[in-house]
């Protein structure tokens, strides 16, 4: 059981990478411009973009901030 919700956090986590890998390269920007937007160090998102780093609410508020990405905004919007 605890398996199974591992392999489906890490997916969750793994698609969270991969966004970010996406706006990344549609902003022309590097991992370490991330990390100073973040304010974090380049070995953390390196970490993140693996896809096997288990991510705060925060982390995921400061990665949307600086990618400008939609992960978890709309869970939060108020209608």
């Amino acid at each position: 059981m605890e398996r199974q919700a591992n392999k489906e956090w890490l997916r969750y986590s793994q698609k969270i990478a991969m966004m970010m890998l996406d706006k990344m390269e549609e902003l022309g920007i590097t991992q370490k411009a991330v990390a100073e937007r973040m304010g974090c160090s380049q070995q953390y998102i390196s970490r993140v973009l693996k896809g096997s780093e288990n991510l705060s609410i925060e982390t995921i508020f400061k990665i949307e901030s600086a990618l400008g990405l939609q992960i978890l905004q709309p869970v939060f919007a108020v209608r």
